[in-house]
């Protein structure tokens, strides 16, 4: 045996033995993790059978304490970084446009433009330093918890509203009342990234809320539900690989029909729900709704999604809210049926955030390997900004407040991504028959430890998540 192969047999455990097609029992052996990635000693008495390791009851106490330590932060995290970024929607409805002399002209556009472009240039250099904080989940308890975090843009947006409105009320101040709404969320933002960077560990390897048992079972659920190599060092040249396979490139241009409507929506719903004909206190009262529901929506699918795990059923299923909604908004007339065009403003929040999130946990399911998951990430995140640019530019004065052209491109790209989704899921579902003919197996992409799949799909014993 090799001394690579020794080194491997000795840190980690398999529960299963996919090649030879049998399942071995590994109750009575000992998870021996890797000691520099843990940085922690282990006293004698303290390490277990493998099998109280892995017990329900140890995962589920483990979970417990990585929930909440680090979901509350993460929430409030995302929370106010929405709620910074969304601000601007709510300041042009209180005069923003005419204090900085932009009516007339497309200069509010082009400010939105501008406004993505350090999110697009900066997000390859901060995707390489988040690659610091290591992953704590396995791969079918991951939807649920970043859907939680997920749903904190749309409270932002529903709390963005409701301190709107209480912020606009402000009459005798020195600045203009939408000037005072970037100065509270921008400082919510700065404070809370201070909090973020002493409290937030970097893996659970350097959670000083765990026990070294706890820390010994987070590195093996890793190991077999997750990563092909736990905290492995950053590689570019490896991590490119990635790109060879086609799925990547339609995950891709799908993150690209995602950012259209998150982007729309979320810039944008003040102005959409400004055509009811509210007024501009109202009109940011009335966004609250649709945002809180959106987040119920979000959960509601993630929660779905992990309990069947499936992903792209849900993912489909947020692209069909949102296309419905823009084509209801767009084809009716507005001001006789008000209740009908309030309700298309919900269906439009329903479906932003679950393809975001869920595209997100499907295609990372799918790749073991930490270095390529990055390199995915870092691109398909920026790629979906960047449609923030083409959101800013479509909702142009000049066709308000129907805004028919904005509300038919959203839709289409809705559409589209609606159909590559199904066209993924689909050669996935048939790609998985396929395997399992030729190995005359049956597999499940649970019954096979990701250490195994540092090559994807070149891997025999490779199953799509689907």
């Amino acid at each position: 045996m090799a001394d690579t192969e020794k080194a491997e047999a000795t840190t980690t455990r398999h529960p299963i033995d996919i090649v030879s097609g049998s399942r071995k029992n590994a109750e009575d052996k000992h998870l021996q993790p890797t000691p520099s990635l843990l940085s922690t000693t282990t006293t004698p008495g303290t390490l277990t059978t493998l099998h109280d390791r892995t017990s329900p009851h140890a995962e589920r106490a483990l979970c417990r304490k990585l929930d909440t330590h680090i979901l509350p932060l993460l929430t409030l995290m995302y929370l106010f970084n929405a709620l910074d970024k969304s601000n601007l929607g709510n300041a042009k409805t209180a005069g923003l446009e005419k204090d900085l002399h932009m009516i007339g002209t497309n200069d509010y556009n082009i400010l939105l433009s501008i406004f993505f472009v350090p999110y697009v240039l900066t997000a390859p250099f901060l995707g390489v330093v988040g690659k610091m904080y290591g992953p704590i989940y396995r791969r079918g308890e991951l939807a649920r918890r970043l859907a939680i975090f997920y749903a904190a843009s749309n409270i932002a947006y529903a709390f963005g509203g409701l301190l709107a409105f209480g912020v606009f009320h402000i009459k005798s101040g020195s600045l203009p009342s939408w000037k005072y709404l970037f100065v509270i969320e921008g400082a919510l933002s700065m404070g809370m990234a201070v909090i973020a960077f002493i409290f937030l560990p970097r893996s659970a390897a350097e959670a000083t809320f765990l026990t070294g048992a706890e820390k010994e079972l987070a590195f093996y659920r890793i190991q077999v539900d997750s990563s092909a190599i736990v905290n492995e060092k950053f590689n570019l040249r490896e991590a490119s690989r990635i790109l060879r396979h086609w799925t990547s490139w339609l995950i891709l241009a799908i993150e690209m029909c995602l950012g259209i409507p998150l982007q729309s929506v979320s810039l944008f719903l003040p102005q959409i729900v400004a055509r009811l004909g509210y007024s501009t206190v109202k009109t940011n009262l009335y966004t609250v709704a649709p945002n809180i529901t959106g987040a119920v929506m979000l959960l509601v699918l993630a929660f779905a999604s992990d309990y069947t795990r499936w992903r792209f059923p849900f993912v489909a299923l947020g692209f069909l809210f949102t296309f419905c909604g823009m084509i209801i908004y767009a084809s009716i007339d507005v001001k006789h049926d008000l209740h009908v065009a309030y309700f298309a403003c919900f269906m439009m929040t329903w479906g932003t955030s679950a393809p975001s999130v869920l595209l997100d946990v499907w295609y990372n399911n799918n790749i073991a390997d930490e270095n390529r998951r990055l390199f995915l990430t870092t691109l398909g995140v920026p790629i979906a900004n960047l449609m923030g640019v083409v959101s800013s530019n479509v909702f142009r004065n000049q066709d308000a407040p129907q805004y028919i052209p904005a509300l038919a491109t959203t839709a289409a790209f809705g559409a589209t991504g609606l159909v590559l989704t199904l066209v993924l899921g689909g050669y996935m579902i048939m790609d998985n028959k396929r395997r399992d003919r030729k190995q005359g197996v049956r597999l499940r992409a649970r019954d096979v430890a990701t250490e195994r799949l540092r090559e994807g799909p070149d891997c025999v014993e490779f199953r799509w998540v689907y």
